[in-house]
């Protein structure tokens, strides 16, 4: 009798520690475990960036920077819209996970953000993960050092053009493009004007140019520079081998083809 009352309660032991088991809630499938204690596992201090979906423009270029003494930045763009930016900063909190951060005074736009490793997922008012068909769509990516390979020769000569070779006028300089070491921003000369952007360097040797700009000069020939210009807000890869440059379209031919040079000119 002894030996079968233990026996009975070794099983009622196991069905309650498996009935935990299965109604302890499960981890939030949209994201990865890590992200609970972001503020202690990951290097979240730095300037994450991405365009957001928006209702009636064609996406709201926004920026937001996370201090390590707790304060923030943000920058928004109501791309085709207008040229307007608008800033707001101040002090952010972490919630008791840990993985989310809350940006505080920010009434009238997205407040909150699940943190990942150099990822910042927008949250919705209620402070959950956005679905649908546009949820990806709904990401920050984290500014990246330039890749050494490109900011060590000061400037890329353009030599192709979408399979073209290109030839600078005789009175002219060569077209060129030139990686800032610090600041996520590029700026080069299309054959006429001098212009500027910022570039995020993404894994897997992807990158992507935004918010280019360039000066208002007048010249007989604008084809190559407008085309140059065209190829940079195209291309979401390169390939390098430290004295060729080719900036790609997915798996497509080169959209450009730069040779490295000295100077800040070539």
């Amino acid at each position: 009798m002894k030996a079968r009352l233990i026996v009975m309660s070794m099983m009622a032991a196991i069905l309650a520690t498996t009935g935990c088991a299965a109604t302890k809630p499960a981890a939030d499938a949209g994201f990865p475990a890590t992200m609970d204690g972001s503020s202690t596992a990951v290097d979240w201090p730095g300037v994450y960036r991405g365009v957001t979906p928006c209702a009636d423009c064609e996406g709201i270029e926004t920026t937001v920077t996370l201090n390590s003494d707790l304060t923030y930045a943000v920058t928004t763009r109501y791309l085709g819209r207008d040229a307007q930016v608008f800033e707001k900063q101040g002090a952010f909190s972490w919630d008791e996970t840990g993985g989310i951060v809350r940006l505080q005074g920010l009434d009238d736009g997205p407040s909150s953000y699940r943190v990942g490793e150099n990822v910042l997922f927008q949250l919705d008012r209620q402070g959950q993960r956005i679905t649908g068909d546009l949820a990806d769509r709904y990401l920050l990516t984290k500014d990246r050092a330039a890749p050494e390979a490109l900011v060590a020769p000061r400037t890329w000569r353009l030599v192709e053009l979408r399979g073209k070779p290109v030839k600078a006028p005789a009175d002219r300089k060569a077209p060129f493009l030139v990686f800032a070491g610090e600041g996520n921003r590029v700026n080069g000369f299309g054959g006429c004007n001098t212009f500027f952007g910022g570039v995020e360097y993404l894994p897997g040797d992807r990158i992507r140019f935004s918010a280019m700009g360039a000066t208002k000069m007048f010249c007989p020939d604008l084809e190559i520079e407008s085309a140059f210009l065209e190829a940079l807000e195209s291309a979401d890869n390169y390939t390098t081998d430290g004295s060729i440059l080719k900036l790609h379209k997915a798996k497509m031919a080169p959209l450009a083809v730069f040779e490295a040079g000295d100077g800040a000119s070539p």
